[in-house]
C-alpha cells in the first residue's frame, strides 16, 4: 500500500457551466430541504489557530456530521431526489413545502414526498448514502432495501437497517458491482433505482442528487459571507464517485465565476479513480477490491453525469493513504489553540489531514507551493460525516 500522498496538476480549462447546478435550481432545493422539519443550517466553523499554525489565511469547515441527525451530508441528495420522483409520479407542479401531515398509521408523512406511502426504493451504498435514502424513504411513508459491499463495517449496516423497514444486504461484491446488481434489482422488481452515481442510461436522478447537495454550499458562501471572511480561494472536495464534488464545484462555477476558488479533489489512494481519469483525460475505472478506512471514498468509476465538471473545472487531483485521514481526525478532537472540535470521521477529516501534511513535511512543500497555501489561502473544506463508524472513531482519536 502507498504511504504517500500524491498531486496532480489540471488544466482547470473551463468551459460551459452546469446548466443544472446554477443559483436559481439551488434555491428551489434550498426551499425543499427548508421545509423538512429536521432541517437546519449546519456550522461553519473557523479554525483559526490552526491556520495561523500552517501559515495560511483562514480554514473553514462546514460540519456535516449536524446534518439531519444523521452524522452525515448525503440525505441532502437523497431526500430530493426521491422528492422529485414521488412529485412527478403524482402530477403535482411544485410547490410542496408545507408541514408535515399525520398518516393513518399515526405517523408522519411529509406532503413533499407525495403518493410515496407503501412506494419501495433501492441503493446501493458504503454507508451514508444508503442511511440517507432509507430515512427520505421511511419520510415519505415507503421503505427501501439497500445493498453494501464486501466489508462493510457492521456499524454502518445496522445504522441503516434500524430505519423504518429497510432491509439490508452486504453483497460479494465491490462498490460498483454493488452498483450494478441493485440496478438491475430496482428494474426486475419495479422499484425506484436512487443511486448516486450515473451510468450510460442513468443520468437524470443522480444529477438531482447533485443538486442536492447545493445546499451546504450555498449554505457555506452566506456563512463566510456573514462572518466576514469573504469568499474561498480554494476548496477542498472530496470524491468517491465525485457526485459531491462535482455538485459543489458546479455551483461555484455558476454563482462565482471567475472568482471561483481553485478545487482540489481528493481521494483515497487505493480507488482514486477520479485523478486516474484527469491523468488519462477519459473516464478510468479502478477495478478489484481497494482497501481503505475511508470507505465513503472506496469507489472505483466516476460519475458520468459529474466527470464533465471535475475534469474541466478542478484545479488539483490528491491521492491519500489512510494516514493522511486518521491525522485530521485526530487534530479536528483535538485542535489547536482555541479552536473548535469536530467530530469527523474517516471520509470527512481528509481535508484536514492533507492540508496539514503540506503545510508542515518538507516532501510536500512543492504541492503547497503549486497550490498557493499561503497567507492569502481562504480554504473552504466539507467535514462530510460524523463518527459514523463509533469504535474505530474512537480508536483512532484516543491515540492523539
Amino acid at each position: 500500500m502507498n504511504e504517500t500522498i500524491t498531486m496532480y496538476q489540471g488544466e482547470r480549462k473551463g468551459g460551459e457551466a452546469p446548466e443544472f447546478l446554477t443559483k436559481a435550481e439551488g434555491d428551489k432545493v434550498r426551499a425543499f430541504h427548508k421545509s423538512l422539519s429536521e432541517y437546519e443550517q449546519t456550522p461553519l466553523v473557523s479554525l483559526d489557530s490552526m491556520a495561523k499554525k500552517l501559515g495560511v489565511g483562514g480554514i473553514y469547515v462546514k460540519d456535516e456530521s449536524k446534518r439531519f441527525g444523521l452524522k452525515a451530508f448525503k440525505a441532502l441528495g437523497a431526500s430530493y431526489a426521491i422528492h422529485c420522483l414521488l412529485e412527478e409520479d403524482a402530477g403535482e407542479a411544485g410547490d410542496m413545502f408545507c408541514a408535515e401531515a399525520v398518516s393513518d398509521e399515526g405517523g408522519t408523512v411529509h406532503p413533499a414526498f407525495p403518493g410515496g406511502k407503501g412506494k419501495v426504493f433501492v441503493t446501493a451504498t458504503d454507508g451514508n448514502h444508503g442511511k440517507g435514502v432509507a430515512w427520505s424513504a421511511y419520510k415519505a411513508g415507503g421503505r427501501a432495501f439497500v445493498f453494501m459491499p464486501k466489508g462493510s463495517r457492521q456499524c454502518r449496516v445496522d445504522a441503516i437497517a434500524a430505519i423504518g423497514e429497510t432491509k439490508v444486504t452486504v453483497t460479494d461484491w465491490n462498490y460498483d458491482d454493488t452498483v450494478r446488481y441493485a440496478y438491475q434489482f430496482a428494474r426486475e422488481n419495479g422499484y425506484y433505482f436512487v443511486q448516486d452515481t450515473g451510468f450510460d442510461g442513468y443520468t437524470r436522478i443522480p444529477n438531482l442528487i447533485a443538486q442536492g447537495y447545493m445546499t451546504m454550499a450555498q449554505e457555506a458562501l452566506e456563512q463566510m459571507e456573514a462572518a466576514g471572511a469573504g469568499l474561498p480561494t480554494h476548496v477542498f472536495l472530496q470524491a468517491g464517485v465525485g457526485t459531491m464534488a462535482g455538485g459543489v464545484l458546479g455551483y461555484f462555477v455558476n454563482v462565482l465565476g471567475e472568482k471561483c476558488p481553485k478545487a482540489a479533489i481528493i481521494e483515497a489512494d487505493e480507488s482514486a479513480c477520479v485523478m486516474a481519469s484527469a491523468k488519462a483525460g477519459e473516464r478510468v475505472a479502478i477495478g478489484g477490491n481497494p482497501q481503505t478506512v475511508m470507505a465513503g471514498l472506496n469507489c472505483g468509476e466516476v460519475n458520468l453525469c459529474i466527470w464533465p465538471i471535475l475534469k474541466d473545472f478542478a484545479s488539483f487531483y490528491v491521492s491519500c493513504p489512510d494516514w493522511v485521514t486518521e491525522l485530521g481526525m485526530k487534530s479536528y478532537a483535538h485542535p489547536e489553540g482555541s479552536d473548535a472540535p469536530v467530530v469527523s470521521g474517516e471520509s470527512g477529516a481528509v481535508g484536514l489531514g492533507l492540508i496539514m501534511s503540506l503545510c508542515t513535511k518538507p516532501e510536500y512543500a512543492e504541492y503547497r507551493k503549486a497550490m498557493g497555501l499561503d497567507k492569502s489561502a481562504r480554504i473552504l473544506m466539507f467535514s462530510t460525516e460524523g463518527d459514523t463508524d463509533p469504535e474505530h472513531y474512537a480508536q483512532v482519536v484516543k491515540n492523539a
